[in-house]
């Protein structure tokens, strides 16, 4: 049996949206069916047998996108296999350690009974939208923080879960 998978991300700037479009790469080379939408593009969430959401941060919370996703398909989220993750530091410090979830993927975590949460690094360059954004990149704070070869071993643990296997997660920072 093939597994669909839905990998769905809110973004601004297209940063959280790469992150999501790495991880479908990884999880289609592992073999499993996994399909690319945003959170505003999706309908019905129960023609999946798992979903991957993942979120930038924005003043220490989730978009507001993410948030509505998870109120909207709460139900036939908490019975499906869900794993989270939040893009946002802009700073070595995802790689560094473990961030935890802000407090709306924190209740996401429990409301949906998700197997995990991660949070990468994030980006934030010229031609940012928002003003707090393109002053941060003004300001020299931003830059591109994704480690993508972390992001794809997190893919990679997602693929070997869903597959049955004995799936230790990826070190972590």
């Amino acid at each position: 049996m093939t597994t669909k998978v839905l990998v769905v991300y809110a973004t601004k700037n297209w940063s959280t949206a790469e992150i999501a479009r790495t991880i479908t790469e990884v999880l289609c080379k592992e073999g499993v069916e996994a399909e690319l939408r945003r959170v505003s593009e999706v309908g019905d969430v129960l023609a999946y047998d798992a979903v991957v959401l993942g979120s930038p941060l924005y003043a220490g919370r989730w978009h507001k996108d993410a948030r509505r996703f998870v109120r909207r398909n709460a139900r036939a989220l908490a019975e499906t296999p869900v794993w989270l993750f939040s893009s946002g530091p802009l700073d070595a410090s995802a790689g560094e350690r473990d961030i935890p979830p802000v407090p709306a993927a924190r209740r996401a975590l429990v409301r949906l009974d998700a197997r995990e949460h991660v949070t990468f690094g994030g980006c934030l360059t010229e031609g940012a939208k928002g003003w707090a954004a393109r002053m941060i990149v003004r300001s020299g704070k931003g830059g591109d923080f994704r480690d993508f070869e972390r992001i794809s071993a997190w893919a990679q643990h997602i693929g070997a879960t869903l597959h049955g296997e004995n799936a230790v997660p990826p070190e972590g920072p």
